[in-house]
């Protein structure tokens, strides 16, 4: 079973091996954005630093932007949310996925939760 961490921004990572993590948004996040329209996800191959912009959510409530929660080279993205956005909606921390990310070391997970943050 993989290991799962938190962000205070409600972005779960899934920890996947030990330099690979899968990226999305909690259950909470997506209700809270409301029903999704559109998701814009990075290129593989794409490099990205710590906080740095990675994902952007279109809702009919608002545009979100998702940063990445450490640096890495993007290594998948979730092509079915071109095509079906509500995925996120309907199972955030499952098939509604984003990105999955590689670093070149180890992932540290001390800064992360270990729980899903309160609203």
């Amino acid at each position: 079973m993989s290991q799962v961490f938190f962000t205070e921004e409600h972005e779960f990572i899934e920890i996947l091996a030990p330099n690979k993590a899968r990226i999305g948004i909690t259950a909470f996040a997506a209700e809270q954005l409301g029903d999704i329209v559109h998701v814009e996800l990075p290129e593989v191959d794409d490099e990205f630093d710590a906080e740095e912009e990675i994902v952007t959510v279109e809702s009919v409530k608002s545009v979100s932007e998702v940063y990445a929660p450490f640096a890495g080279k993007v290594v998948a993205i979730n092509e079915e949310l071109e095509d079906a956005p509500e995925t996120v909606n309907e199972d955030a921390q499952g098939k509604g996925w984003f990105f999955e990310i590689e670093t070149e070391e180890d992932i540290d997970t001390s800064a992360f939760l270990t729980e899903e943050p309160a609203e």
